[in-house]
């Protein structure tokens, strides 16, 4: 008897937003590693080019600004039936304390966050559900379910938190259509945006975390794969959190 391997992608198409470094590239990388074809979609259309390259064959960048919805349609309408695996990873954020936010501050975080979300998880999502397969996984956070101490971007939490319950208002909308739809919700991962934190509020954070340490973009890419793969199949409407237990205080 032979036993299928549920962790294997081969024949299926990932596109990842955000996908040209950090997380993205992580996703990606891990995705074609278990034979996923993998499309780098990134507002830097050179960064994902060169990401792309350095991942070899059966890999390619595209440029996408997730904010646009004509531009993520068109690319959507371009790749066809293409696209079996969506990963909403772009993100930004902006730190400030409210009285001190501006609009366009705001309308950029919740723009990106929020609303590329839905633009990708619309225009992909819905041809998926016409064929009737496909998985999308959304990157959350654990700040759309806490406020982190020492930081104020509320902007960043309030988009965050849409971003789990869009993808659980999807799940259930296209559950019968042979869509699922789950999110990622990471704690502190050790990437470029971390490293700009004050040595002291950063091993706070540490300190707060009962693993007692940051998480690698490997990790955060371990449970996209998870949820990806047909070892999920019964897994949807999910946010599951890859944060070395910090908000299980």
């Amino acid at each position: 008897m032979t036993q299928t391997n549920l962790y294997d992608l081969s024949g299926r198409c990932a596109l990842v937003t955000g996908g040209a470094r950090g997380i993205g590239l992580e996703i990606a990388r891990l995705l074609q590693s278990f034979g996923a074809e993998v499309i780098l979609a990134d507002v830097n259309e050179t960064q994902a080019a060169a990401a792309a390259q350095d991942l070899g064959p059966g890999a390619s960048g595209v440029a996408l600004d997730v904010t646009d919805p004509v531009a993520v349609e068109a690319l959507a309408a371009q790749l066809g039936d293409r696209v079996a695996i969506l990963v909403n990873n772009a993100g930004i954020s902006r730190a400030a304390p409210t009285d001190q936010t501006r609009d366009e501050d705001w309308r950029a975080v919740v723009s990106v966050n929020l609303d590329g979300v839905f633009w990708c998880c619309r225009a992909f999502g819905t041809r998926m559900a016409a064929r009737g397969r496909g998985t999308i996984v959304n990157i959350g956070s654990m700040s759309g379910q806490i406020v982190i101490q020492d930081t104020v971007v509320t902007a960043y939490n309030a988009a965050k938190a849409g971003v789990h319950m869009l993808s659980k208002s999807l799940a259930c909308e296209w559950a019968q259509s042979g869509v699922r739809v789950n999110a990622v919700a990471p704690a502190f991962i050790e990437t470029d945006m971390t490293g700009t934190y004050p040595p002291k509020t950063a091993q706070k954070w540490r300190d707060l975390t009962p693993m007692g340490r940051y998480g690698q973009p490997t990790e955060v890419a371990a449970a996209v794969h998870f949820l990806a793969s047909d070892a999920a199949s019964y897994i949807t409407g999910t946010v599951l959190n890859v944060d070395g237990g910090y908000t299980s205080w």
